[in-house]
């Protein structure tokens, strides 16, 4: 038994923005990627992703109960299949904001949802919404709170444009220029973000005024400009809201950065060589960088290992 493969997902644009309807851009990352499966397999690994996915049935038998008419799963066969040693073999890193979770969510659900939607039907705006409420609610297990999206781009395998909460498609973006000299790329921060305590902190950062107008004012307003810029391929205009977006999150998301990369980010702001944002909540895992020349980028980041995801 050999599952579909699951990828990762890279938000572009929208961390933390999105819970305040802000634009954002999600896209799959097939460099990383998971599927169930059910070999005999004794590794630490599987023994454990075997722990988490009981818990998991666990969980999914008490979501149908408490909200009925969302979701249905054939509890009974995943419950078999669990008892039979079943794990999801997942090269997605965890805690590196790229989606490990989602791409388990997206597993589960195509495998055993009932009357499940699924990527080949016409995919109005209200089945994309039924999908992210769905996937939200299952990822919660993992999250406390999920947005549903990482799932979503890991079971659809399509970018997707999030214009606010409630209004989310799929999208395509402009081809890569794999001749070209500016790149999206992957830092790797070497630890482990969590992603609860970030979204608690931003929370609280929240109940104060001043903030909520930074994430209005400039934190939004930016993110907006370039999701617009980076579909419509205006790379220039991108890159002046890429370095406000990043100087914006250096002065109000610190305690998200992670400390020894606190001047590699106002390197990039004050050379213009490339721009830092958060990939995810922060806090570790991944840092996401936007640069028009990647060599140039190359030696300010020496010592670095830098994985490219997207050609200009």
């Amino acid at each position: 038994m050999k599952g579909p493969l699951f990828y990762s997902k890279i938000l572009l644009f929208g961390e933390y923005g999105i819970i305040k309807d802000s634009k954002g851009l999600s896209i799959p990352y097939n460099f990383f990627k998971g599927a169930l499966k059910r070999d005999k397999n004794n590794s630490e690994m599987a023994q454990e992703s075997n722990r988490s996915l009981k818990s998991f049935a666990g969980y999914l038998k008490m979501l149908e109960l408490k909200e009925e008419g969302l979701v249905s799963f054939d509890i009974e066969a995943l419950e078999k299949d669990v008892a039979n040693g079943m794990y999801f073999d997942s090269s997605i890193p965890q805690g590196y904001g790229i989606g490990s979770s989602g791409a388990l969510v997206a597993a589960i659900y195509d495998r055993y949802a009932l009357d499940k939607i699924t990527v080949l039907e016409n995919l109005t705006r209200e089945k994309l919404l039924q999908l992210k409420e769905i996937f939200g609610k299952m990822e919660s297990f993992f999250h406390g709170k999920s947005s549903g999206l990482d799932p979503l781009n890991s079971y659809l395998s399509l970018p997707i444009l999030i214009n606010s909460k409630d209004n989310i498609e799929s999208t395509s973006i402009p081809s890569q220029n794999t001749e070209g000299k500016g790149a999206v790329f992957l830092l790797d921060s070497g630890i482990t973000g969590e992603t609860a305590p970030m979204v608690q902190l931003f929370m609280e950062n929240m109940k104060q005024e001043g903030f909520r107008n930074i994430i209005k004012n400039q934190f939004v307003k930016h993110t907006d400009a370039c999701v617009e810029d980076f579909l419509n391929g205006n790379v220039k205009s991108l890159f002046g809201n890429l370095k406000q977006l990043s100087h914006v999150v250096f002065d109000h998301f610190k305690p998200m950065i992670p400390s020894k990369f606190h001047q590699l980010w106002q390197n990039g702001i004050e050379t213009n060589d490339y721009y830092l944002k958060l990939c995810g909540s922060g806090g570790g895992g991944y840092i996401l960088g936007f640069t028009q020349d990647l060599e140039k980028a190359k030696k300010a980041l020496k010592g670095h290992r830098l994985e490219v995801v997207y050609n200009f």
